[in-house]
């Protein structure tokens, strides 16, 4: 990868390439539209957190693996 989309701050990722900002919004509004869907069909606010939960968990992880992937700070030269 020739530049980095992402750069860490700790344990954050940051965009900082149109890249990294497509990605992170993708992974924002994926979110948002669970949150959504889960909670019409939710009955009370643990519902709508245990609903959730494995959603928020996987896209987390793949924007996490992804990020991580393209900071280049794992690039062997």
């Amino acid at each position: 990868m020739k530049s980095p989309w992402f750069k860490q701050i700790g344990w954050f990722y940051y965009p900082i390439t149109w890249q990294g900002i497509i990605i992170a919004i993708l992974a924002l509004t994926l979110c948002i539209n669970v949150f959504v869907i889960i909670d019409i069909r939710s009955h009370s606010i643990s519902d709508t957190l245990y609903g959730i939960f494995p959603y928020f968990v996987a896209i987390f992880l793949l924007f996490n693996w992804i990020a991580s992937k393209s900071t280049g700070d794992n690039d062997k030269n």
